[in-house]
């Protein structure tokens, strides 16, 4: 099965093309255009039409790459941002009008299902207690499960790079929001249980990218690397230190993250010390690849 993907996120806008066979997902094209979607709308509560222009351009670009390799089915996922603004309605039938895409939005717990399913398929260590943290640009996702088993719990948590790099937050106040949020969302026994984590997203995939030095990024050495609370907290100090324009220069880091990075880490390295864990593996595998496995168990 053929199977288009597109991830309206707070952050960036994404699309994935594979072919999904025995359970397996095999990329044709993955694209990411860093739109900002969510920009503004925790003062204003609604999509700016700069926000949605940059959105519109990004399909605008993947929709000739999807026409090139007619999938079978099409997927349009909606999340925080969309979720949260008074003008979501009004952007989804746009896309609908503009592009013929009919998207749809999600909620917190199918957005967890989805992104626990594509970032732990083909694991081999089935009983371990797994958390997979989605750190977006309005939310945080923290799932945890097993595998074979799939989530028995998920936290959508008012977390997320872009919404907390708008709150213009000094580093410790970030940090004492970050961990109140997590303590209180995810309970303390849950967090116990955990042995290994996962990450997915554009956070940790860029702190990957900037340990290893990575220019250009290459995702087959950042998918599985393992990141070190140790290595994420210096890296975090490093990149809070930074003026925005040298932070940009950063080997392994594009300049569109450059502005939500600080948040972005934060948030990571507080969700790794409040799970008790050394390191967080970090994987490329997430929402999309979710849908994509989703929508070939459907037609199965």
């Amino acid at each position: 099965m053929r199977v288009a993907v597109v991830d309206l996120g707070t952050n960036s806008t994404r699309l994935l093309v594979a072919d999904v066979r025995d359970g397996s997902v095999f990329e044709l094209e993955r694209r990411t255009r860093v739109t900002r979607l969510g920009e503004g709308v925790e003062a204003t509560g609604r999509l700016s039409d700069a926000a949605v222009g940059r959105v519109h351009a990004a399909l605008a670009a993947y929709r000739r790459l999807i026409g090139r390799h007619a999938p079978e089915r099409i997927l349009a996922l909606a999340t925080s941002a969309v979720r949260d603004a008074a003008n979501g309605e009004r952007f989804l039938r746009d896309l609908h009008e503009l592009f013929g895409v009919d998207a749809r939005v999600i909620s917190g717990e199918e957005e967890a299902r989805l992104t626990f399913l594509g970032a732990t398929a083909g694991r081999d260590d089935h009983d371990s207690e797994v958390m997979v943290i989605d750190i977006g640009g309005g939310s945080t996702e923290f799932v945890v499960g097993r595998p074979d088993e799939g989530p028995r719990f998920h936290s959508s948590t008012p977390l997320g790079s872009v919404r907390h790099t708008e709150r213009n937050l000094e580093l410790e106040a970030l940090s004492l929001d970050a961990r109140r949020i997590i303590e209180s969302n995810v309970p303390a026994e849950l967090r116990r249980e955990v042995t290994t984590g996962i990450a997915v997203a554009g956070t940790p995939t860029s702190l990957a990218a900037i340990e290893l030095e990575l220019d250009p990024y290459d995702a087959e050495r950042v998918h599985g690397y393992a990141l070190a609370l140790g290595s994420c907290r210096r890296m975090l100090d490093r990149l809070a230190s930074l003026p925005l324009d040298e932070r940009r220069r950063v080997t392994g880091l594009h300049p569109d993250r450059a502005p939500t990075i600080v948040a972005g880490a934060t948030i990571l390295v507080c969700a790794i010390e409040a799970f008790g864990l050394r390191s967080i593996k970090v994987s490329e595998t997430d929402l999309l690849h979710g849908a994509a496995l989703d929508a070939w168990a459907q037609s199965a």
